[in-house]
């Protein structure tokens, strides 16, 4: 569920900010309301972000915070991208003309 890129974005950008305003991740991904909203609901439903609705001052707000379930799949994800780049980093600096088949 992490790996889609989108849902990578919002999990990096709230890990990152703690607590994130729903038209900052939204402008910062370049998505649409409707999008955004449809990932968020995903990721909440999994338990990786919390979604809080309030007020600044008379304007409706939503706000998004990483939970701990959502810090450790991010943490995992990164783990895994990790693995795939050294390998693609050991492929480039090896021989040429290998496997393709391995």
């Amino acid at each position: 569920m992490v790996h889609q890129r989108v849902r990578l974005g919002i999990l990096t950008i709230a890990h990152e900010a703690r607590r994130v305003e729903f038209g900052y991740l939204r402008n910062q991904l370049e998505l649409t309301a409707g999008n955004l909203s449809q990932h968020l609901a995903v990721l909440e439903t999994a338990g990786l972000v919390a979604v809080e609705k309030g007020y600044a001052g008379r304007r409706g707000r939503t706000w998004i915070t990483l939970t701990a379930a959502g810090n450790t799949a991010l943490a995992e994800e990164i783990g895994r991208l990790k693995q795939l780049i050294a390998r693609v980093d050991t492929t480039e600096a090896g021989p040429s003309g290998g496997d393709p088949q391995r």
